[in-house]
Formats: C-alpha cells, sequence, structure tokens
C-alpha cells in the first residue's frame, strides 16, 4: 500500500512538472516566436506624449529606410517614447520620474541608436550619451557643447520629406493636425559608443543614421 501511494505521489509530480515545463515552453514560443522584434530602436524624449497616429506614421515612414536585420522577413522599427520635461518644476513629477527611469535603463543598456528630442540641451545635460555630428566622441569636460551633437529635424532632407500624414484627438491629447509639422519641432541625434557593448548593441544604428541625416545641413546654434 505504501508503495501504491509512493506511485501515486510520483505521479502527481510528473504531472505538474509536465504542466510547468508546457507553461515554460509556451511562454518561450510567444516569446520569440510570436513577438515581434524590432530591427532598429529610435529614441522620441520629449515633455508630452507623441500623437498615436504620429508614432504609428513615424515608425512605417522610417522602416523605409531600414533592413531585415533580424532576418524575420520584415523591417521594424521601434519608438521608444519617453516622456520628461528637463527642467521645468512645472512639469508633472510622476510623468518625469517614469520616463527618467526608462530613459535611465535606455542610455545605459545602449538599447536606442537615434534620438529624437525636444530638448536636446537638457537631454545631453542630464545623460551625456550623444556624440559629435562627425562620429567623435566627446571628452568628459566637453559635452555641453550640444548644438554640435544635433540637427534640427529641418535640417535633414530624409526627415522633412516624410510623408506622416495627420493625427487627431486620440488617448493622450485632444488637438489635431501635421504630423510633419509637429516633428519639425524636434531635433535628432545619435547615440555615442563609448565601449564594445554598447557599440555591438547599437549595431545597425550607424547605417540607419546616415541614411536619416544625409545630405543635412547643420543650423543649431548654441540658443537652439
Amino acid at each position: 500500500r505504501r508503495q501504491r501511494q509512493m506511485c501515486i505521489r510520483d505521479r502527481k509530480w510528473v504531472i505538474i512538472l509536465g504542466i510547468a515545463a508546457a507553461f515554460v515552453g509556451y511562454c518561450f514560443i510567444g516569446q520569440y516566436f510570436l513577438t515581434t522584434h524590432a530591427d532598429y530602436n529610435v529614441a522620441v524624449v520629449a515633455p508630452h506624449y507623441l500623437p498615436e497616429a504620429t508614432q504609428t506614421a513615424l515608425q512605417d515612414a522610417l522602416a523605409a529606410y531600414g533592413e531585415d536585420r533580424n532576418g524575420d522577413g520584415k523591417v521594424v522599427v521601434k519608438l521608444n517614447l519617453y516622456t520628461m520635461d528637463f527642467g521645468n518644476e512645472d512639469s508633472d513629477a510622476y510623468l518625469d520620474m517614469a520616463g527618467t527611469t526608462k530613459l535611465a535603463a535606455d542610455v545605459q543598456g545602449g538599447l536606442s541608436s537615434v534620438f529624437l528630442l525636444w530638448d536636446p540641451a537638457g537631454f545631453e545635460e542630464s545623460t551625456g550619451s550623444l556624440r559629435y555630428l562627425d562620429g567623435t566622441l566627446p571628452a568628459a569636460d566637453s559635452d555641453e557643447d550640444w548644438w554640435n551633437m544635433v540637427y534640427k529635424w529641418s535640417d535633414c532632407p530624409v526627415l522633412a520629406g516624410l510623408d506622416l500624414g495627420s493625427y487627431g484627438p486620440d488617448t493622450t491629447q485632444s488637438r489635431s493636425g501635421s504630423s510633419q509639422e509637429y516633428m519639425s519641432q524636434f531635433y535628432v541625434g545619435m547615440r555615442g559608443a563609448w565601449n564594445s557593448g554598447t557599440a555591438d548593441n547599437l549595431a545597425g544604428g550607424e547605417e540607419l543614421w546616415q541614411k536619416l541625416t544625409a545630405g543635412a545641413v547643420s543650423t543649431v546654434a548654441p540658443e537652439g
């Protein structure tokens, strides 16, 4: 009888372990085979949400300048949105805290290669992560000349020529307008790679950056 009880108990463990293995397998399949993986990560840092229609149009338009880097048969550009208002004491503290936490993880992990910035001076002062437009890295004591690290959106013929359509009221804002006009308020900069690990993480971003900024001539001045 005791042996029989032990057999029953063993069967229960086999069933439990089988269920656990099936669950892990399901999660693995869902994560790695059913999830769309981005070929490129582009960060958008602004004090307000990007309109949903603008976000979708921008992702699709940028993908036209990329390549299928992960071999899944499609080109995907993921926009990583960080809502932050640098230096504004009247900004939403909760949004700033959440944005700061997520942006810090992005910068530390070398996730995004290209950055679309509302306030490049505040961004560079807070993160010190941009490189110069000529591809060189700023020295430890000279990363405050942010104007040498970014283009205005309108400085870049490719970006200024994107057909982004229009946006309307959505779950994050109540306005309507031209998405291209909206994006013209941004600056664009490239993440610097100070070590081989970051360089590996940003692989592919250089090619995208070169295509998006082809023909660009900077008009950025110290005062913005």
